[in-house]
């Protein structure tokens, strides 16, 4: 099966195993996820099949929206509620008001810590078998942005609060807890964390593992899964002109009179209008998917073949 599929993740699964039943599900190797989920998070995970492993790096870099429930007065060392509690603090001056000020002023672009229990490697070591040994590295701030953040509910004797985020690639929910635990100044932590899209694909349209079994065995599950290009509705996109075919099936550089409009999409934009390092999508002399390509300064070039 080539296309991406997507899947719920269920709490106490890693993406891993996500991976790694999917293979024995569908009975095929080439399986690669779109980005991690802590174990105890559940929610919306884009499963790539077959060639369409080729976009999983291009899904990771898709604005993702979670629903977080977060704890006000603990701060904790994982900065969510599986951890240790290190500190305690009084949250029963925290109004509604002042934390829906608070979490507005997180909207825009931020400069955020990773978390010392999180998957990034730091000298060929993952900081949270650093963090499980007792020890503590220095990371950089890393640049994110927090498109949107809607409080949902604020629970104000218990100190506990909902809230929808709308974020960036590469940023922690955990994190964003606990900064604006800090800034309220009676510390927080995550308490539970749904994602419920990412790019195209919402809660609504995910499927479980036991779903898919199902579905699989009764020979369902194909019209389940979604098409590479359709990853990409924004994208503008071109057909390769008969003559200029076999450019397209090697690989080559393009020029711009090689091509013309999908007729199967409505492009707003012209290819002599692209700017250039715009991608788009182009189809061969039969209207079958190819290739993403990005214009460059004289060319057009491949940035990923299928």
């Amino acid at each position: 099966m080539d296309g991406i599929i997507n899947v719920y993740k269920e709490k106490g699964f890693t993406s891993h195993d996500v991976v790694a039943k999917l293979r024995g599900i569908l009975h095929q190797k080439k399986i690669g996820h779109t980005g991690t989920l802590d174990p105890e998070a559940v929610g919306v995970l884009p499963v790539c099949l077959g060639k369409a492993t080729k976009v999983c790096d291009l899904l990771t870099n898709k604005d993702k929206t979670y629903r977080a429930v977060c704890r006000l007065g603990v701060s904790t060392d994982t900065q969510d509620m599986t951890g240790q509690i290190l500190q305690r603090g009084d949250f029963s001056r925290v109004t509604q008001e002042r934390l829906k000020e608070v979490l507005e002023s997180f909207i825009g672009d931020q400069l955020q810590v990773p978390p010392m229990y999180s998957a990034l490697k730091i000298n060929g070591k993952k900081l949270y078998e650093l963090a499980r040994e007792g020890k503590t590295v220095e990371r950089k701030p890393r640049p994110i942005r927090i498109h949107s953040i809607n409080l949902i509910e604020y629970r104000q004797m218990e100190g506990l609060f909902t809230m929808d985020v709308t974020c960036s690639k590469g940023t922690y929910i955990r994190t964003l807890c606990h900064d604006i635990g800090e800034k309220l100044g009676c510390f927080g932590a995550m308490e539970s964390l749904q994602r419920t899209r990412v790019g195209v694909f919402t809660l609504e349209n995910a499927l479980t593992l036991e779903q898919i079994e199902v579905l699989m065995k009764q020979n369902e599950l194909e019209q389940q899964i979604l098409s590479v290009d359709a990853l990409f509705p924004e994208y503008p996109a071109f057909q390769i002109r008969d003559e200029f075919a076999a450019k397209l099936s090697n690989g080559n550089p393009l020029l711009e009179f090689f091509l013309q409009d999908y007729p199967e999409r409505v492009n707003t934009t012209g290819i002599r209008d692209l700017t250039e390092g715009q991608e788009f999508l182009v189809y061969d002399e039969n209207g079958c998917f190819k290739a993403v390509y990005q214009k460059g300064d004289r060319d057009l070039r491949v940035r990923k073949m299928f």
